[in-house]
């Protein structure tokens, strides 16, 4: 089992520094797997704010497009040439969408894919937008999707991963789509929080998921600790960083809210705070 086909979101800003490590994780993860890596980088249609009385004039609208357009070019290239020293299968693909039909243009890209690699939103770029990649990405695409912190990270490491689990069906998900990463980590820690989860309940929480762990040839043990005084995705996070984890896999939740998708608590709480990759699954 393996990803043979990864999926990486760029930035339309070759000065971006969170985006550029993400771009240099998502190639380190692609020559670890050998997979094809495709960059997808949206050439975005300009918001032109609300003027007032009259339109701006043809050849302003055209300049804006102009810079969108050679932004989104020269990620491209920059994703090529990274891509190329490291002598992997690649191909950029720049997509020219509105900003509220990029979302769906990147969960239809990430179908035909196997993993997705996104970056945690920052207060320099488009909250929302980010947000709505995301939710796209881990609701519609039906794909995993790995999130990587705008800080401190640009290569991936088999080295010390934890699984998050509550026994439910997002974590279970998760957990067998990380499996091409597991079984190759040298140690997987099965982490229960607290006592409130279906997993909780069993005499030994966690344990079950590591044994079928094991059966697929991964070095896993179980863990549980207490929530104490703080929220779930802190005190996982907490953990995390004492254990020195490289990588946390889990399950994302949301909540329906109307038309509306809001995410999950927990969710949100890691997606803020994060200070680690983390691989989502739905």
């Amino acid at each position: 089992m393996s990803y043979r086909e990864i999926l990486v979101h760029l930035d339309a800003e070759p000065a971006s520094a969170g985006g550029n490590r993400r771009q240099q994780y998502a190639i380190s993860l692609a020559a670890a797997f050998k997979a094809h890596l495709t960059g997808l980088v949206f050439d975005l249609e300009p918001v032109v704010p609300w003027v007032g009385l009259g339109s701006l004039p043809a050849d302003f609208l055209e300049s804006l497009r102009q810079e969108t357009t050679e932004a989104a070019q020269l990620a491209a290239g920059a994703f090529s040439s990274a891509a190329r020293a490291e002598a992997i299968e690649h191909e950029p693909r720049i997509v020219h969408a509105r900003l509220g039909a990029a979302p769906d243009h990147l969960a239809s890209q990430a179908r035909v894919s196997d993993l997705v690699v996104l970056g945690q939103r920052t207060v320099e770029r488009t909250l929302e937008f980010q947000d709505e990649l995301i939710k796209a990405a881990l609701f519609e695409s039906g794909r995993p999707v790995l999130i990587v912190p705008y800080t401190g990270y640009d290569s991936f490491k088999f080295e010390r991963i934890i699984v998050a689990w509550d026994g439910g069906r997002e974590a279970a998900r998760a957990a067998h789509d990380a499996l091409p990463i597991l079984t190759r980590t040298r140690s997987v820690e099965v982490l229960v929080i607290g006592d409130r989860s279906i997993a909780s309940r069993s005499e030994n929480p966690g344990a079950d998921l590591a044994l079928h762990l094991a059966r697929h040839g991964v070095n896993a043990t179980a863990k549980r600790v207490s929530a104490a005084d703080i929220d779930i995705g802190n005190a996982v996070l907490s953990h995390a960083a004492d254990y020195g984890a490289d990588l946390l896999v889990m399950g994302g939740f949301a909540r329906p809210r109307l038309r509306q998708l809001i995410l999950g608590g927990m969710t949100r709480s890691i997606l803020d705070s994060m200070t680690l990759p983390v691989l989502m699954s739905h």
